[in-house]
């Protein structure tokens, strides 16, 4: 048995050289045999990639198996809470999230993030239910998961088929960012004051602003733009 001096990889009976760094092997106790096969394979062999929709089934049956065998166990004990609605519902999220995409590829983005945010809608709604909270969710949960529903696709959709700019973006999204922190305040300051008053929100909401000031200088000014191209490859 020999190895290579230069790399240490093992070398087969009368190897010429290495087969990794093609190192010369310099052995006058062995004659080369060129008709040998090769000490290692010479045939790079690949894993072929799981199916999508097989992965997606698999997932599928996982948290389906997860919210039965809840149910099942709430039914039989602790029947004084419906508990199994909190991981039931986390296993409708997640199926949404992620078992959905992978059997259903052709949904667009914006039919995605609309069916994760009414995803987050059915699992409150069963945490409401299990809770007896039903108030708070109309009065609370509801509108934000609205504003959310109303705003978030829409800008996914004028980033993306609009073909704005990395400026353009950065821009829009922090005034989104604003708008929703000031949204979600007033929803809270209503449900619990009955009058909006607004506090932190705004301070997120003037930061959001002060960000965008100088995006959109850079974006207005052409010498500035392309220095900023150099600078950060955008």
């Amino acid at each position: 048995m020999s190895y290579c001096v230069n790399c240490g990889v093992e070398l087969g009976a009368g190897a010429g050289s290495c087969p990794l760094c093609h190192t010369p092997v310099q052995n006058p106790h062995a004659v080369p045999d060129n008709d040998a096969p090769p000490f290692f394979p010479t045939r790079h062999e690949g894993v072929e990639p799981v199916s999508r929709r097989m992965a997606g089934l698999l997932l599928s049956s996982m948290l389906a198996s997860v919210a039965l065998c809840c149910g099942i166990l709430n039914l039989l004990f602790y029947r004084e809470l419906w508990w199994s609605f909190f991981p039931g519902g986390a296993a409708v999220m997640l199926w949404v999230w992620f078992a959905m995409p992978l059997l259903f590829r052709r949904l667009s983005a914006w039919c995605r993030l609309t069916l994760d945010t009414l995803a987050i809608g059915v699992y409150v709604l069963l945490i409401a239910l299990a809770v007896h909270g039903l108030d708070w969710y109309l009065r609370l949960a509801v509108p934000m998961l609205l504003c959310a529903v109303c705003v978030c696709p829409t800008v996914i959709w004028v980033v993306r088929y609009r073909r704005l700019s990395i400026l353009s973006s950065a821009i829009l999204v922090l005034l989104t960012a604003g708008f929703l922190a000031a949204a979600v305040e007033l929803f809270c300051d209503l449900y619990l004051r009955g009058v909006w008053r607004p506090g932190w929100s705004l301070i997120v909401l003037i930061s959001c602003v002060g960000l965008c000031i100088p995006l959109i200088v850079i974006r207005r000014v052409p010498s500035l733009r392309e220095e900023a191209r150099r600078r950060f490859h955008v």
